[in-house]
This record gives structure tokens, sequence and C-alpha cells, in this order.
């Protein structure tokens, strides 16, 4: 597997450098930057493969950063923060951010979300050509990337799309916690079970938002999720 160019945007040096340490010594390509401002700057010209991102710089909030890094590129974002309530995880995702790792953090799990993050890269980009998956109103295009709820198209952070697609592969099976993030986050440490709801919530929310009358996705609480064939 190809090794990526990382953008860092951290504002807090020691951060920073245990970040790049932790690269350098997994021989990743990578560059930093300490603001806001200086990290929209790096997307726009240094086209990186993944950023991490803090949300809380000196200049602006992560968030924007987010919002303005989706105006025109699609690059996996997993914003690395301490802050843990889930409504910060949630403007963080919805602004199309694709990951969420809380502070303080292992640098194996870190390391296990770039990895993670690589593989879905290389998922997306060796989709069949030829297939697609409808129930219902739902069209999941897999050749483009693109999901479709009655002609419309969804926009989903790759996580959640990543999310629909485990689900649609499996249509009709509960598929519990565990199976999920290993599939997903390729680990299932307590931060990836805590995420794996925040993200379901925000991918049943588009699903319901658009066609409120269909479930397509079920909860068994304590277990898992399943997509129902409709």
């Amino acid at each position: 597997m190809n090794k990526p160019l990382i953008l860092v945007v951290e504002d807090d040096s020691s951060v920073r450098n245990l970040i790049a340490a932790t690269l350098k010594a997994n021989e990743y390509n990578f560059i930093t930057a300490a603001s806001g401002k200086e990290g929209a700057s790096q997307a726009a010209t240094r086209s990186p493969d993944i950023i991490l991102l803090d949300l809380g710089l000196p200049d602006m909030d992560g968030v924007e950063v987010i919002k303005q890094v989706r105006g025109w590129a699609i690059t996996p974002i997993i914003v690395i923060s301490a802050r843990s309530d889930d409504t910060d995880k949630i403007a963080a995702l919805d602004a199309g951010a694709d990951d969420y790792l809380t502070k303080p953090f292992s640098v194996e799990e870190l390391l296990a979300r770039i990895r993670a993050t690589q593989r879905r890269l290389a998922y997306s980009n060796n989709a069949s050509s030829s297939s697609v998956f409808e129930n219902g109103g739902l069209k999941i295009d897999y050749a483009a990337g693109c999901v479709f709820l009655d002609g419309e198209e969804l926009h989903l952070t790759s996580i959640e799309y990543k999310l629909l697609c485990l689900l649609a592969q499996n249509v009709g099976k509960v598929l519990t916690h565990k199976f999920i993030t290993q599939n997903v986050w390729g680990s299932c440490w307590d931060n990836d079970i805590a995420s794996l709801r925040v993200f379901m919530a925000t991918l049943r929310k588009k699903l319901e938002s658009a066609d409120s009358e269909k479930q397509y996705i079920q909860t068994h609480i304590g277990v898992g999720y399943r997509m129902v064939r409709l």
C-alpha cells in the first residue's frame, strides 16, 4: 500500500511534534500547519491524501477549515480534538469530516485510523464499474461512489458511505458493533464504538430526512445494526 501525503493541522507544538515523529517513524510523507488559514492553504496547494485536523485552532475553528476544504476537495479528514461532546463530533461530521479521534490518543490508534482511511480510499478506487445496489428508493452506484434516494443524490462523508455500503452488502443481516468497526476502522477501540453511534445517527438522519416514511436502517440495541430489505 503506497504511503499517502498527510497534512497535519495542529497548533499545539507538542502534539504536532508527536504526530510528526510518529508519521516519520512509519515512513509517511507529511507536511504540517500551525493555524487554520495555513492548513487550508496547504490543503489547496499541496493536495494531501489525508488531513489530520485539530478543531481548537488559534485563528479559526477547525469546523470552518473542514467547510473550506469541502468546497473544493473530498480529501479524507480525520479530526483530532480534545472536544469529546457528541455535539462537537456531530458538528464536525456534518461539516464533512470523515473520522473523529479524541485526545488524549495513542499513536497505535492514530496509525490504525490512517491505515483504515487508506483502505477506504483503495476501496473507492477499486469499485466495480458495473456494480449497483438498489433497495426501495435507495440506489448505490459503487463505480461512481454516489448514493441516490428517490432520484436525488445524497451527500455523504466517506465514513457514512462506507457504513452504508457495508450494510447494503449484508442487507437483511444484523451486523454487530465489532464487525462494523473492524470493517470500517480496522479496529474495535472504545472510540470506534462511540464514533459508530454518531456516524450512524448522521447517516440515518440523511436517509430519513429525504424519505421519512421508510426506515432503511434498524438499530438492534446493544448488538448492532441491520439494513432492512424494502
